[in-house]
């Protein structure tokens, strides 16, 4: 049980929720829980992305800033910013204000597009990509086989910011793996929501 430490209702939690009071709600509700949604699955890598070199805590604190500026992620519309959008969320500082991540934002809304357009759904596309076998220790590691096949497929096809990493904390947070450490009392839970998934195809 090493992994884990008291949740507020003393249950055990993943030790990562320990770092923020605010991980506990959103390690219960979200985490590791599968998501078919475009909407939601498009957000979840973007803010990924703004996450690199950043603490997760930082990001959470901002998402309703963030969902606010960008459309509530709806990529169609995302898709559709120009550069006085881009300047309008450089000077936006409810958000994290990286022109480069910004324009990647705008970038991959319009892949999503070009994507959802081939392929039917976003979701559809991702969940390709959850690995069948997961005999790596629960979060054991940063990437994984499967999040740099899906890195790489996003690359190609035009998306930014999307390396292997960063893929692999979208996986995990969405759900296409169940990470939760062994103890965790989510564990189960993402486990029977897994179970009970239908996949998108």
């Amino acid at each position: 049980m090493s992994g884990t430490v008291p949740g507020p209702d003393g249950r055990p939690r993943c030790r990562w929720c320990a770092a923020a009071p605010e991980f506990f709600a959103y390690h219960d509700r979200e985490w590791g829980f599968p998501v078919v949604d475009d909407i939601r699955l498009f957000e979840k890598l973007c803010l990924e992305s703004f996450q690199s070199g950043l603490s997760w805590r930082t990001i959470l604190n901002k998402r309703e800033n963030f969902r606010a500026a960008f459309a509530g992620f709806d990529f169609r519309k995302v898709a559709q910013f120009t550069a006085t959008d881009v300047t309008r969320l450089l000077s936006d500082a409810g958000i994290v204000r990286h022109r480069g991540k910004i324009e990647a934002v705008i970038n991959n809304a319009r892949c999503a597009c070009d994507l959802v357009a081939t392929e039917g759904s976003f979701a559809a596309f991702i969940w390709r990509f959850e690995p069948q076998d997961e005999d790596a220790a629960p979060q054991g590691r940063s990437t994984s086989p499967a999040s740099v096949a899906l890195s790489k497929a996003l690359r190609k096809r035009g998306w930014k910011f999307v390396g292997p990493t960063t893929v692999y904390a979208f996986m995990q947070a969405m759900g296409l793996v169940n990470d939760h450490a062994n103890g965790c009392v989510m564990r189960e839970e993402a486990a029977q929501a897994r179970a009970a998934l239908r996949r998108p195809c």
